[in-house]
């Protein structure tokens, strides 16, 4: 005969299994381990919004202050081909397309507000580093009104 503890035991899991008979099921399937993990992954996506909220919000000590007021100047090494040149005198400034043998580099562009052809000329050889003579030599002009 059993002793009246196993005898408990046997009526609670029977009650149990009566009442909720698809328990079996998940029991088969380890609920154990199965029914934390929604928990422990609510609990890591609150824990790293609060990290990285505690992170983003801690001040930065920065040894070199940003200068986005200064242009970075850019030397690449360019063959000139052609250098074309449309005025607008209504608009008042003058459009520069500079072609290049350079594969990356194929073309440049700049707008000056200048109308007169020295001055374009002479802000061009500034730019690209070069005599007015060799910028006169490869310069088209287009006038539109």
């Amino acid at each position: 005969m059993s002793s009246p503890s196993t005898f408990k035991t046997n009526l609670s899991q029977l009650a149990t299994m009566k009442a909720f008979p698809w328990f079996k099921g998940f029991a088969s399937l380890g609920l154990e381990f199965w029914l934390p993990l929604p928990l422990l992954g609510l609990l890591f996506w609150f824990g790293g919004g609060w990290v990285a909220e505690w992170t983003m919000a801690r001040p930065q000590a920065t040894n070199t202050a940003l200068q986005a007021s200064q242009q970075m100047q850019t030397q690449i090494p360019v063959s000139i081909v052609a250098i074309e040149v449309e005025i607008h005198r209504k608009r008042g400034f003058s459009k520069v397309g500079v072609k290049t043998t350079n594969p990356a580099l194929k073309k440049l562009e700049y707008e000056f507000p200048l109308l007169e052809f020295e001055q374009v000329e002479a802000a061009i050889a500034r730019e690209l580093g070069m005599s007015r003579a060799q910028v006169r030599s490869r310069i088209q002009y287009e006038i539109k009104r």
